[in-house]
């Protein structure tokens, strides 16, 4: 993990407008800057950056937070990446634990072992020949790090003569143990360099060129590795998908290679496995549309309806797009059919009606009790999605299977409406301005007002109490240039104010309740009455229960 000192220093050394400036134009506007907000559409910038308090936030869509933040979100980054990308930018030192520096020191055998396939590479003219066969180009290989892993010996020889620990080769699933005997995972391979989103490498594929029963094999599971989280390609496709807001995944990493040589850079492949949940967070980054373009065998069209289900009930748009006849996405670009291409990429089968359509295509519908099971499966798929969407498909389903819509029961769940519009009271909002910007005074205030003071804002006067200023909520109030601040001596007078209004208000609504006996009534219209004369007399009170 990244030392909370180093993360401290790179807060304090780096400048807010300085790190927004590089990703999108900003304009002087007061105290503060202004831009169109980068996270959402819009024709008049709503988005403001305050060097004074460091922080950003969009008047329009919520977004909002430090230097860090902005980084994280314009760059689809988690945390520790935007600070080591941050850090990177701006030449500073990172210090890391004892966790972290292992698993740099994993990091360098990984790249130090990268070195060595592509140097493997240029000297066997078998694996050159298999990459010329397949229609790869020099560029190709030189962009996607293409290499050869030799004899398991050569291998081991290597590490050892470049000093590496044969426990760290262990651990970054370079070698394997077995009877006490180490041996090269990746032997008489072509290898792909598998990255992490921020570029870091964390292991590799590799393709059998001496006839292996296993054709392609990965890195095992490690402490940098694992491949249901991973898409081959990603670094390099990254930027026009967010571009261009579409993603095409596909089965190989030949796949990937060849369809950026075609031009098709946003392709990306899972790693010898199935699109699972762990890929959410990755393919929601810039929220693209996603082809998935799979082989149109049994096994493909199988992997595509379940992969076509995770992602249209997880609400991601986009289709489908099976290659037939032996044919992949490699071979097609190898036989320079990229027009043809280009037109399958354009018209992909929605995801919602290529599942309906293969289950249903699953049984045999003239048969009545096969047809009864594709109309089960087919309600059950469109139960994980939503109401209006159930609807708008069941007319579909009932049409493939020649049945009355009527027949087809799907549930009836509501969404709870939230409420929209919020109530604006002034005076809480400058009581909860004055102590995020000055949080010596919190100390003050709870010595007289609670939560319960407050009509409007009770949630943000929480949150500003908790000391989370880099809440949307809290920066909406802090970037607004419109609500002044207090100092001490007028704080304690707006208190008084605040508290005779708020006290006033419990007095009316009690002399109105009728669900209290007539002694306990009158006790609490003589204790807010007291209350209201001593606060009307200068005297900050403390209601007693």
């Amino acid at each position: 993990m990244i030392d909370k000192t180093s993360i401290e220093q790179l807060k304090n050394r780096i400048d807010i407008v300085d790190v927004i400036g590089n990703y999108i134009e900003l304009k002087k506007s007061g105290a503060n800057f202004k831009a169109l907000c980068p996270f959402h559409d819009e024709d008049t910038p709503s988005f403001v950056v305050s060097p004074s308090k460091q922080i950003f936030h969009c008047f329009g869509c919520g977004a909002g937070g430090d230097a860090i933040k902005f980084v994280m979100e314009y760059e689809k980054l988690s945390y520790p990446e935007a600070i080591e990308k941050l850090a990177s930018l701006y030449n500073i030192h990172l210090n890391y634990t004892d966790e972290k520096n292992g698993s740099k020191d994993l990091y360098k055998v990984l790249k130090e072992i990268n070195r060595f396939y592509k140097k493997m590479l240029d000297s066997n003219k078998e694996a050159q020949k298999y990459l010329k066969e397949r229609g790869v180009y020099e560029s190709s290989i030189e962009k996607f790090e293409i290499g050869y892993a030799p004899d398991s010996q050569k291998t081991i020889n290597y590490l050892k003569s470049r000093h590496i620990p044969l426990q760290e080769a262990i651990d970054s699933g370079i070698l394997a143990l077995q009877d006490n005997r180490v041996y090269a995972r990746f032997i008489e391979r072509i290898t792909f360099p598998i990255y992490t989103p921020n570029g870091q490498i964390v292991g590799f594929g590799g393709r059998t060129i001496s006839n292996h029963p296993a054709k392609y094999i990965n890195s095992p599971q490690t402490k940098l590795f694992n491949k249901s989280k991973l898409l081959y390609g990603y670094t390099k496709a990254k930027e026009k998908i967010f571009k261009t807001k579409k993603m095409i995944i596909t089965e190989g990493y030949l796949d990937v290679v060849m369809l950026h040589q075609a031009g098709f850079t946003n392709a990306v492949a899972t790693l010898g496995t199935a699109l699972t949940k762990d890929h959410l967070p990755l393919l929601r980054r810039g929220e693209p549309k996603i082809v998935l373009a799979y082989d149109g065998d049994s096994a493909g069209i199988a992997a595509a309806i379940k992969a076509a289900k995770l992602l249209s009930s997880s609400d991601i748009e986009g289709g489908v797009v099976l290659f037939e006849n032996g044919m992949d996405p490699a071979d097609m670009v190898k036989e320079n059919k990229i027009d043809e291409l280009e037109k399958i990429f354009r018209n992909p089968k929605p995801f919602i009606e290529f599942v309906i359509e293969k289950t249903i295509s699953l049984y045999d519908i003239k048969n009545p009790i096969e047809k009864e099971k594709a109309l089960n499966e087919a309600i059950n798929y469109l139960k994980s999605l939503s109401p209006i969407i159930q609807e708008e498909y069941k007319s579909y389903v009932a049409a493939l299977l020649n049945i009355p819509s009527t027949f087809i029961k799907l549930s009836r769940n509501s969404f709870q409406q939230q409420k929209i519009t919020q109530n604006k009271d002034t005076k809480e909002i400058t009581i909860i301005k004055t102590i995020l910007e000055n949080p010596k005074l919190i100390d003050t205030v709870l010595d007289f007002i609670s939560p319960k003071h407050f009509k409007y804002h009770q949630e943000e006067f929480k949150l500003a109490i908790e000391k989370k200023s880099d809440h949307p909520q809290l920066m909406n109030i802090l970037l607004d240039e419109d609500i002044k601040t207090y100092n001490e001596e007028e704080l304690k007078s707006e208190l008084l104010i605040f508290l005779i209004k708020f006290y006033e208000q419990k007095l009316k609504n009690l002399i109105k309740e009728k669900n209290i006996s007539f002694s306990q009534k009158s006790f609490w219209i003589r204790k807010y009455k007291e209350i209201i004369n001593r606060l009307k007399k200068g005297e900050l009170v403390i209601e007693e229960d």
